[in-house]
């Protein structure tokens, strides 16, 4: 299984995003695609007679905008983690909003998920932060595993130098 995390100049980086499927232009298309034939198909019946057609187009199109929007929103979330000598950083985009915390390595404890579906929990003191979110559930075992393994290594090692 290849490894989530990149060794870099300043230390371990895991950068954990959504698979998006569609690209911002192939969204776009897909929606102006959708509009088409809704509307295509409205004119065909309301051309019959069945002017009923168009306010259940016209709800069809708000619910197909909304979903469209809503996977904009998302599209850019993710959570990066940046293990240095002195701390861990985690930084995670939900919805345009980015929350960080700094957790100091020495104290940082991972807590793989007990079940499926879980998140890794990182803690430090009183702080916490479950990250995760955006990768699939079998690979956060995983992902837990890297943390505990650069966290106890020192600078500059790899893991399948171990």
């Amino acid at each position: 299984m290849p490894q989530l995390g990149q060794l870099r100049a300043q230390g371990w980086f895991w950068q954990l995003r959504r698979n998006g499927a569609l690209t911002p232009r192939q969204l776009l298309a897909a929606w102006a695609f959708a509009v088409v034939a809704v509307l295509g198909v409205a004119a065909f019946w309301i051309g019959r007679g069945a002017v009923l057609v168009w306010p259940f187009a016209a709800v069809e199109l708000a619910a197909v905008m909304l979903a469209f929007g809503w996977m904009a929103r998302h599209a850019s979330d993710r959570e990066e983690l940046e293990l240095n000598e002195s701390a861990l950083r985690v930084r995670c985009w939900d919805a345009g909003r980015v929350r960080a915390v700094e957790l100091p390595r020495p104290w940082v404890r991972v807590e793989a998920p007990a079940a499926t579906g879980q998140l890794v929990w990182l803690r430090a003191g009183s702080q916490a932060v479950a990250v995760g979110r955006h990768i699939q559930p079998a690979l956060r075992q995983q992902l837990a595993r890297e943390l505990r393994w650069a966290l106890a290594q020192s600078e500059g090692a790899r893991p399948d130098a171990a």
